[in-house]
């Protein structure tokens, strides 16, 4: 098939990944290039173009000096990235018919959903977060000319209110994040910002009589001197931003696997790929993680509760590898996403075409 994949335009998709959404965006055009399939991806700038990239044009676009004197008026990056899905939209409205079978939404932005109808081509637009003012908007416009999936039971219930939702559940390339030997030490993954707060999974760390690594992006400055860098020393080491292959060393080679987000995470694809090294999981019960954290992959703690974090990571690290190992083979791997995205290209490119 000839598949429109477009990206988020906040972060280039590339090594090392900013989120989750980037490094998910990735191996998904990945592995349907590796398919067969025909993919161009419209992401941001500095992408990396083995993906068949088509960059977004972000930061082309400059409001005047008088606009910008509007009280109302937008932050400059919004707008830019409102220019930007502006453009690729007419110009899929333009040629898209002609380029493609199916677009495929797996951005955030709201202006693909609210334009779909005048593309001329089925889309498909994964929710990748909770419910967002903008794209409840745009989907109140979209009518039967988008279908909806959602990357886990979870997300799919948060937006019931506004759209029915085919779960496609979020995978990762066990092959590629590999069993790992262990360690003594604890690990966290991510970007760091309040809402995935590492700087619980460093209190619960330590209650639990262990040391911990982070890795990840600072993407709030402010937050890591303020939350993070203080509780940093002997005990708790940050090792930087790190790529997929450096992660999956990192992480193969610990003890426990800390995930404490203090929002309800729609997927939590770092609990996956910890898993998936072998690395059990002590984490907190929110959004998806209960659908995708067993008790053979790890252990759950209340919400925001640091004391009963620490007695998951307690319990987590005496678990047996093998079985976590095989927890995320069978149920959490990259093929089975890959099957349902292809089976709903599939039908909604027929069922345009028997329209």
């Amino acid at each position: 098939m000839r598949i429109c994949l477009v990206a988020s335009s906040r972060f280039p998709v590339r090594e090392p990944f900013q989120g989750g959404l980037e490094a998910h965006t990735a191996m998904l055009a990945e592995r349907l290039i590796g398919r067969g399939h025909q993919v161009s991806l419209f992401a941001a700038p500095g992408s990396d173009p083995r993906l068949n990239v088509e960059e977004l044009e972000v930061g082309t676009f400059e409001a005047s000096s008088a606009a910008r004197q509007d009280v109302g008026a937008p932050p400059r990056l919004w707008m830019q990235e409102h220019h930007a899905y502006l453009q690729l939209m007419l110009e899929l409205i333009e040629t898209g018919a002609d380029r493609f079978d199916v677009v495929h939404n797996n951005s955030l932005h709201h202006l693909p959903v609210a334009m779909a109808r005048a593309v001329g081509v089925p889309m498909v637009s994964s929710l990748h977060t909770p419910p967002l003012a903008w794209l409840e908007s745009a989907m109140a416009l979209a009518g039967q000319d988008v279908t909806f999936t959602a990357v886990s039971e979870h997300t799919a219930r948060a937006w019931a209110h506004a759209v029915e939702a085919e779960v496609v559940l979020n995978g990762v390339d066990t092959d590629r994040w590999a069993a790992g030997d262990g360690g003594g030490r604890a690990v966290w993954t991510g970007r760091l910002v309040p809402e995935k707060a590492p700087h619980l999974a460093i209190r619960a760390a330590l209650d639990a009589g262990m040391e911990l690594v982070l890795a990840g992006a600072r993407l709030d400055p402010r937050y890591f001197e303020r939350e993070v860098a203080p509780l940093l020393g002997p005990h708790v080491q940050y090792a930087g931003h790190l790529s997929s292959p450096e992660l999956s060393d990192l992480v193969g080679g610990a003890a426990v696997a800390i995930v404490s987000p203090t929002w309800d995470e729609p997927y939590g694809l770092v609990a996956a790929e910890a898993m998936s090294c072998g690395t059990p999981v002590a984490a907190f019960a929110r959004g998806a993680l209960p659908e995708i954290v067993s008790s053979d992959g790890g252990r759950l703690a209340r919400p925001d509760d640091v004391a009963s974090l620490a007695q998951a990571v307690r319990a987590a690290r005496d678990l047996d590898r093998g079985r976590v190992r095989a927890h995320a083979v069978e149920h959490l791997g990259i093929d089975p996403m890959v099957d349902g995205y292809e089976r709903v290209y599939s039908r909604v490119s027929h069922g345009m075409a028997a329209a």
